[in-house]
């Protein structure tokens, strides 16, 4: 995979992305600009459920890296994205209880390469990220898995929220990373799981919150009061990995 590919510029160029089926994350549109071909790539982005960001000039020639972006860029992802159901069918594959990642609202594309890898570290099935509001799987992203991305199936939703209300059907518990929480210690985290992880700043969002079955928090004995996002994904999932492995699972 070439990195350098991941950023598509020009009219043509980005229109024939789209038709092709190519994953696109982000377009970057002039703004005020609404001739025919500008509109045709918008429209095909709307389809798609693209994030479209309407930007000056100026800002597409500070991304552009040939200069004639004719004013449009695009961003497509580094890797496919996967379905829900292909990180189902990887846990039913390797007969054991689905262990799911889920992060709402990871920006950072370091943090959510690092989280990926260890995801394929811990034997989690795959890994759920939100369409908006977070970064996808960008070459930053693809670089810092450190090929995890080849392995670990990353599915993108709509709504999260929605989305585990669905997978609690399918028999998963949620717990989520909160500092307010029950010690992870303390909380049985054995079965079909799914980590949530919230975003660097503001943690999880108050619905994901709520949906979850259980909060967990890192006892901390340190002199700042939390963890970056991604070791804190760290921690949590080798709890659970510490238990599953004690209830005699895989």
């Amino acid at each position: 995979m070439r990195y350098e590919e991941l950023t598509i510029e020009g009219r043509n160029a980005v229109l024939e992305a789209f038709r092709s089926g190519k994953t696109i994350d982000k377009l970057f549109v002039l703004d005020g600009c609404h001739d025919g071909p500008v509109q045709t790539i918008t429209r095909e982005a709307r389809k798609r459920d693209t994030i479209i960001t309407f930007v000056n000039k100026e800002r597409l020639d500070q991304m552009s890296a040939t200069g004639k972006h004719q004013g449009v860029i695009a961003y497509a992802a580094a890797y496919e994205y996967a379905e829900v159901e292909d990180i189902l069918k990887a846990a039913r594959e390797k007969g054991e209880p689905p262990f799911i990642f889920l992060l709402d609202g990871i920006e950072d594309p370091h943090n959510l390469g690092a989280i990926i890898r260890t995801a394929n570290l811990a034997g989690a099935h795959g890994v759920i990220i939100p369409k908006r509001r977070a970064v996808g799987l960008t070459a930053s992203v693809a670089k810092t898995s450190a090929g995890a991305l080849n392995y670990t199936p990353v599915a993108k939703v709509t709504n999260l929220a929605a989305t585990m209300e669905a997978l609690k059907k399918e028999g998963l518990w949620f717990v989520c990373a909160d500092m307010g929480g029950e010690s992870m210690y303390r909380l049985n985290l054995t079965g079909p799981i799914g980590l949530v992880i919230g975003n660097e700043g503001e943690g999880v969002g108050k619905l994901v919150k709520e949906t979850c079955d259980m909060v967990a928090s890192i006892p901390m004995k340190g002199d700042i009061d939390s963890l970056n996002a991604s070791v804190a994904a760290g921690v949590l999932a080798y709890e659970i990995v510490r238990q599953r492995l004690q209830a005699g699972g895989k």
